[in-house]
């Protein structure tokens, strides 16, 4: 079955770096694009950021320049390296097979999540 596993969240303070990793499973992922979604306490889902089979990468308006999306499709592995955190950036963060429009609506498609706190 398919199968998404998160890693690398925690507690950083303001300004400093986290790198999520995500491993998958039970799909073909060299063909399929992938991306990052977040839902921050009392907030709804937000679109992070995307890369296609080719490398291809788009980011939301809040994040582009401070996150980097990255993919190894030899070892089914998917990163977010996220740089200069802000409180807001605090979320539970979920790695999701396909493509914006497609993981945005639809829980069915995201890994089980993991905690980024930004925090002094």
């Amino acid at each position: 079955q398919v199968q998404l596993v998160e890693s690398g969240g925690g507690m950083v303070q303001p300004g400093g770096s986290l790198k999520l990793s995500c491993v998958a499973s039970g799909f073909t992922f060299r063909t399929t694009p992938m991306s990052w979604v977040r839902q921050g306490p009392g907030k709804g889902p937000e679109w992070v950021s995307t890369i296609d089979l080719v490398g291809n990468t788009g980011y939301g308006a809040s994040v582009k320049g401070r996150f980097t999306i990255s993919r190894d499709n030899a070892r089914n592995m998917l990163w977010l390296q996220m740089n200069s955190l802000k409180p807001e950036d605090t979320a539970l963060y979920y790695c999701a097979r396909g493509s914006r429009a497609v993981v945005i609506d639809d829980r069915s498609y995201w890994g089980q999540g993991i905690q980024v706190t930004v925090s002094a």
